[in-house]
């Protein structure tokens, strides 16, 4: 007799561990408009207010992103920021790329049955409002990087030299804009909630700038409990994934 178990069948575990079913294909790892449109995405009660407080807080230059967890009120409880690698249009690496900087700056949200935080991302480039290849390959990484660390997937908005403007809704506006951003090194990550900047060099050479309620970084560990957003345990288990 032959005992075994039988392969599961849950998403997301099929998702953290292999890549889909389609992955011979890029393109194939991206959202039309009209998917996008039908995914549910939660509007944003002042999308204004949002892209001004993260373009404040990460100057972002084109090229980069800019993820951000707000709570049920839409404040800010974390945000990071990252350029763009040099690869293919592929909605696997955005996904991958997300996730990691959400593991970063704050912890899952998966043992709730129902999220409770909403994560949002901002892409500065180049080109027009109109939807693009890329910008459904990083809604497909959002989607993706969402459902793994237990969040709701909210809105994907490009800032452009014409403005900012929330795909799928229509909304948008003229400042800020693409061309008032920074210049800004490739290799800076930077992290923000509520506070003031400090900066270190990691292992890998990259300048990292954190801002968590004015407190320095001193290792993994204090990363997390800097933020101050429950038990300080919990958090340092975060910093492990």
């Amino acid at each position: 007799m032959t005992f075994g178990f039988a392969p599961s069948t849950d998403p997301t575990r099929l998702a953290s561990v292999s890549p889909p079913a389609d992955a011979s294909s890029p393109l194939g790892r991206l959202l039309e408009p009209a998917e996008w449109s039908a995914a549910g995405i939660p509007l944003l009660r002042d999308p204004r207010d949002v892209v001004r407080g993260l373009y404040e807080r990460h100057r972002p230059a084109r090229e980069t992103a800019v993820v951000a967890v707000l709570d049920q009120e839409e404040r800010l409880r974390a945000s990071a920021s990252f350029a763009r690698r040099s690869t293919p249009v592929d909605g696997w690496v955005f996904r991958n790329a997300l996730l990691a900087q959400l593991r970063r700056v704050i912890p899952h949200d998966l043992r709730r049955r129902t999220p409770v935080r909403t994560a949002v991302l901002l892409y500065c480039r180049d080109g027009g409002e109109g939807w693009t290849e890329e910008d459904g390959a990083w809604m497909w990484g959002l989607r993706d990087a969402c459902t793994l660390h237990g969040l709701r997937c909210g809105a994907y908005i490009t800032l452009t030299g014409g403005g900012w403007q929330v795909l799928g809704e229509g909304r948008g506006g003229r400042q800020p804009n693409a061309g008032r951003a920074n210049p800004v090194n490739s290799h800076q990550v930077s992290s923000a909630v509520n506070g003031t900047a400090d900066t270190q060099e990691t292992s890998a050479g990259r300048d990292i700038r954190d801002v968590r309620g004015g407190h320095g970084i001193n290792g993994a560990e204090t990363a997390y409990t800097a933020h101050g957003h429950g038990d300080t345990g919990l958090l340092r288990r975060a910093a492990s994934l």
